[in-house]
């Protein structure tokens, strides 16, 4: 006859069921919270922009080191030199995204919680600068503007001639947008560049550009000779011309004003362009967000 066995239970007080025992929850072997959708979006996404980043690099760099051996000094004594230096600007940026991108890159592919938290981080900053800029230019629009037709157009038109990059950059500008000079001042900007500086005594300024403006500011039918050679002698002597004869010869609208009322009659364009913007980094954060707490998620099923 088969032994009888005793089962035992554990008992809960008195005249109480008996507490539950917590069994842990099981799960396949090959189960993962990690999303692969997520994982390789984030990783795809970031390696595209990592390489750009790395392209900018490349082309700043390049470009300082033709500036140096052609034998251009570089005068980095303020913001704004920085900020004019293209060379200079190019490797800043394409720095800040490349370390940035490369973060994503290989937070993604390696699960690495530091990277990917130190790419998120990153990411909301830039999203907050963004908003911060734009709420300053809804809120106070008139101190921006003084600003850019005051301090950073002075200093634009001062450096005109100090980087050849920079000085090409300015002209494309005025050429496609069909300005001259940066203010509301239009033209006369280009009366604080020590070259095209109309003094009264022309003995003040012995530069054979005293009192005019570069050929970028000429119209599309004045800047061009025989051949399609570039006359760059096209704005020579305007400021000293009468307003009816200066705009037969150059354009006379400062760029910011012309920016600004291309801006507002495309607002819906500009508008759109901007919520794009702003939703493609918000989804980046989201994708970086979720592949967080993904790993959060599956360390915890490890332990």
């Amino acid at each position: 006859m088969a032994p009888a066995y005793k089962q035992y239970h554990r008992q809960g007080p008195v005249g109480q069921p008996p507490p539950r025992v917590s069994r842990r929850r099981r799960f396949p072997s090959n189960f993962t919270h990690i999303s692969g959708w997520v994982k390789y979006s984030m990783f795809f996404c970031n390696f595209i922009v990592w390489l750009f980043g790395a392209l900018l690099v490349g082309v700043g760099v390049y470009a300082a080191l033709d500036k140096w051996h052609s034998g251009e000094g570089f005068k980095l004594e303020n913001v704004f030199d920085v900020l004019f230096n293209l060379a200079f600007l190019i490797i800043i940026l394409g720095g800040v995204v490349f370390i940035v991108s490369f973060a994503g890159c290989i937070g993604a592919l390696r699960e690495n919680m530091c990277l990917l938290r130190f790419y998120s981080f990153f990411l909301l900053l830039f999203f907050f600068l963004e908003l911060g800029v734009a709420a300053l230019g809804f809120i106070f629009p008139h101190k921006v503007l003084y600003f850019m037709e005051g301090s950073m157009s002075d200093e634009l038109i001062k450096n005109y001639r100090d980087d050849l990059d920079f000085q090409n950059l300015i002209d494309l500008v005025q050429s496609e947008f069909e300005c001259c000079g940066i203010s509301s001042e239009g033209f006369r900007d280009w009366s604080k560049n020590e070259y095209f500086n109309c003094t009264k005594d022309p003995n003040d300024n012995p530069s054979v550009e005293r009192c005019g403006v570069p050929y970028s500011c000429c119209l599309s039918g004045t800047n061009s000779v025989n051949d399609g050679l570039v006359n760059i002698m096209c704005g020579f002597g305007v400021q000293e011309m009468l307003k009816t004869d200066v705009i037969s010869k150059i354009y006379t609208q400062g760029c910011l004003q012309r920016i600004q009322a291309m801006a507002e009659q495309n607002l819906h364009l500009v508008a759109g362009v901007a919520v794009g913007i702003a939703l493609v980094q918000l989804f980046v954060i989201y994708l970086a967000r979720t592949l967080e707490g993904q790993i959060e998620n599956q360390r915890a099923l490890w332990r």
